[in-house]
């Protein structure tokens, strides 16, 4: 697939300003991990009923998520729920165990209830065709949620700027171990990437070793292990037990007789998660390692503050919620949808009608925000969008 950074300013002013909204609406969602089954939300919030001031909306919204066992799609669900109910509409929210036979099942009963709109966060992007050919044959819009779906049936898709995010991660590791003036140090480095089964894996993956590639191919960046290969350094279903597995066996195998290891590329939290745990349970070396992630997890804040964890990119989904709800009401008014639309989604993004594509030559009109990298230095950051309080220890948890 095509690929292309997209560079923009995230408007947090606009984004908090219809956060408000939602927070004086109440939602009847249930919120159980899912360990096997499905987890069903059914709003009763519809326009005449309005559960919050203001409220013109006028249908019913199917939300499907991948999972609860990941703490970002907990808060994905949440906020879709509470924005979608807060504008007036019905929704039906699921959750489906990281399981896409369950998730087709999930998505054909919304179909079956008469939903006007479907928002899907897509567990493996090729495995909904089912689901997504009885959308269209409903002539129902699909918006592909933060991960691509490989059907023509989708109409649109929201996200982040995916490579950006890798490109965020390398040019970490490249500025912390100053590696434009390292002359002749060489500096070693393992890489752990997402689930192969999500579209934005390969993505973020590759955006970072566009950055890094040209240090190892140069020899100063070097990577003990030999695994440098995408479907080798994958991570099913981004589980931090498997990261973790594969942190140890790499630092038993290639780090036990204490040569140092200066960074770890790790693609998201849950990853980076396994990994720091690896690192502070069977590291033989005394430096601090260089450790990336992705989402701003509550535990990868904690060890960010703790100085375990480098670097968090964060997206902030509560204005991936607030843009998904404006270009649902755009699809189901009719309205025009073009690049002028990036600028009615209440959070300044980017249009892109030519990178990201659902078949070979069928380029998928995208709306993608703009993440950005969270430090020690900068947590406050997060606090200032109203997402997260900071205790008096300095960490960090999320706004229930």
């Amino acid at each position: 697939m095509k690929r292309k950074l997209i560079s923009a300013l995230l408007c947090g002013a606009m984004a908090a300003t219809m956060l408000a909204g939602c927070g004086s609406s109440s939602s009847d969602s249930s919120s159980t991990a899912d360990s096997g089954s499905t987890t069903t939300s059914e709003s009763g919030t519809t326009a005449d009923s309005g559960s919050a001031g203001g409220a013109t909306g006028t249908g019913k919204i199917g939300i499907s998520m991948p999972t609860q066992s990941l703490e970002r799609w907990n808060r994905d669900g949440s906020y879709l729920d509470e924005q979608f109910q807060a504008a007036g509409y019905e929704t039906i929210v699921t959750y489906s165990d990281n399981d896409s036979s369950r998730q087709v099942n999930d998505i054909q009963n919304m179909l079956a209830e008469d939903v006007d709109l479907l928002i899907v966060a897509a567990i493996d992007g090729e495995a909904l065709n089912t689901a997504m050919n009885e959308a269209a044959d409903a002539g129902v819009s699909v918006i592909a949620y933060d991960r691509l779906i490989l059907n023509d049936a989708v109409s649109y898709y929201v996200s982040f700027d995916n490579y950006s995010v890798g490109t965020l991660q390398g040019q970490y590791i490249v500025d912390a171990l100053d590696l434009e003036n390292a002359g002749d140090k060489t500096y070693n480095i393992e890489l752990t990437a997402g689930d192969p089964a999500d579209n934005n894996a390969p993505y973020f993956f590759n955006g970072a070793m566009d950055v890094l590639q040209p240090y190892i191919d140069a020899g100063t960046l070097v990577v003990p292990s030999g695994q440098t290969d995408f479907d080798t350094v994958a991570t099913a279903q981004w589980s931090t037990d498997t990261a973790l597995e594969r942190a140890q066996n790499i630092l038993g195998s290639y780090y036990a007789d204490g040569t140092q290891l200066d960074a770890w590329l790790c693609s998201n939290d849950s990853t980076a998660l396994g990994v720091s745990q690896a690192l502070t349970s069977d590291y033989a070396g005394s430096n601090t390692v260089i450790v990336t992630g992705q989402d701003g997890d509550e535990a990868n804040l904690k060890n960010i503050v703790d100085g375990i964890q480098s670097m968090t990119v964060y997206k902030n989904v509560s204005d991936e919620a607030v843009a998904t709800l404006a270009l649902s009401e755009a699809i189901l008014n009719g309205e025009t949808i073009d690049a002028s639309m990036a600028d009615n989604l209440g959070v300044e993004c980017s249009y892109d009608d030519t990178s990201y594509e659902t078949s070979d030559g069928n380029p998928c009109p995208s709306f993608l925000l703009v993440p950005t990298v969270i430090t020690a230095d900068n947590l406050q950051d997060l606090v200032d969008t109203g997402l997260y309080t900071m205790g008096d220890d300095g960490y960090l948890s999320a706004v229930q």
